[in-house]
């Protein structure tokens, strides 16, 4: 049997707590090793086990810790990556990646000069939905494809407290924190588009980040519309996709993973990431002169393919699913979409990887 991985989570935020922790515990892959908390020990109450360590510095210092989960505030990303790389130490950062892409060139070069394993986590390529869009796309269900439009929308008309989300900074804002998961999935679909053309900005009263983008992607004979905002209560679909043979549009619920980790169910557990019926997809199309119209059951989201696929590369030597050089792809569209949104103008982009 495999050696588990002895891991170190950085914070015991939102990300550790729901996302992170249960997915690393879950999997046998890994030892949850310690998790630094400040000043709490909620994380030893959950897994009695781990050591609770009180600041990062400690937790990178351990000799015994082979990989570190950085899922600080944005700003700290790239210090403390660097931090762990010159330890010794895999890295798994937090989307978003980095700051600037900059940041992002000089991780990739640390972690080849280092021989250690840099990845990003990018976990919305595991939502259920989104694999089913790919299959679809894969399998050329629609033809070619000429339109592409996603939503990663919620209601939040509210400042939240005490939340560093909310205050305004490098690296704030919906366009990083929400923007990140949905470039990425773009990028994986579909490459690197011709030209960013975005609109970005702040809705909600008293707002002191971006809580709204509209960023358009050009690539030939393809036009991808990707929108967020807070501001939306009645959501529509998740995800519409035309082609020259038919549309496959997705619902408007989200994948029921988040919410299961929220609700402390174990990931892997019968009917994990598992949309209802009522939720599935619409597929209107003609496949091979025949016209199909139905709707299309939701592949199981699977968020635990991510850690999977890291065991699979520390341990056995394969391919990260999660490249660093594509989620700084994903940094290159988010600045371009700042360009974009002060000049009022398209920015072209071209192949960066």
């Amino acid at each position: 049997m495999t050696k588990p991985i002895k891991t170190a989570i950085l914070s015991y935020g939102m990300s550790g707590e729901v996302f992170h922790a249960p997915l690393i515990h879950a999997h046998p892959g890994f030892e949850l090793t310690t998790v630094v908390q400040r000043s709490k020990n909620t994380a030893k109450d959950h897994y009695p086990t781990c050591n609770v360590v009180r600041s990062v510095d400690e937790a990178i210092a351990d000799p015994a810790i082979e990989l570190i989960f950085v899922n600080t505030p944005n700003e700290l990303h790239f210090p403390q990556t660097v931090q762990a790389l010159q330890a010794g130490k895999h890295v798994v950062v937090e989307k978003p990646f980095t700051v600037t892409i900059k940041e992002a060139d000089d991780l990739i070069t640390l972690a080849k000069k280092l021989n250690k394993t840099l990845t990003v986590f990018q976990s919305r390529r595991w939502d259920g939905d989104f694999l089913t869009l790919k299959k679809v796309i894969d399998n050329k269900w629609v033809g070619r494809i000429v339109e592409f439009e996603a939503h990663y929308d919620r209601f939040r008309n509210y400042i939240e407290p005490n939340s560093w989300k909310e205050e305004a900074g490098a690296g704030k804002g919906i366009l990083y924190n929400l923007g990140s998961h949905m470039l990425d999935q773009v990028l994986v679909l579909f490459g690197m588009p011709n030209e960013v053309d975005a609109r970005i900005g702040t809705q909600r009263t008293g707002g002191r980040v971006d809580d709204f983008y509209d960023i358009r992607l050009t690539y030939n004979g393809l036009n991808v519309i990707v929108k967020s905002s807070y501001l939306v209560r009645e959501q529509g679909p998740r995800y519409q996709l035309h082609g020259t043979e038919g549309s496959f549009i997705t619902s408007s619920n989200v994948d029921p993973q988040e919410q299961a980790l929220k609700e402390k169910k174990i990931p892997g557990s019968p009917g994990w990431g598992t949309l209802p019926k009522e939720s599935w997809s619409r597929l209107n199309t003609t496949i091979n002169g025949l016209h199909v119209e139905s709707t299309i059951e939701t592949i199981p989201g699977n968020y635990l393919g991510f850690y999977q696929n890291l065991v699979e590369v520390i341990r056995e030597g394969k391919d990260l699913a999660v490249k660093p050089e594509q989620s700084r792809d994903v940094i290159k569209l988010i600045e371009a979409a700042y360009e974009s949104n002060r000049t009022r103008q398209a920015i072209k982009v071209g192949s960066c990887s």
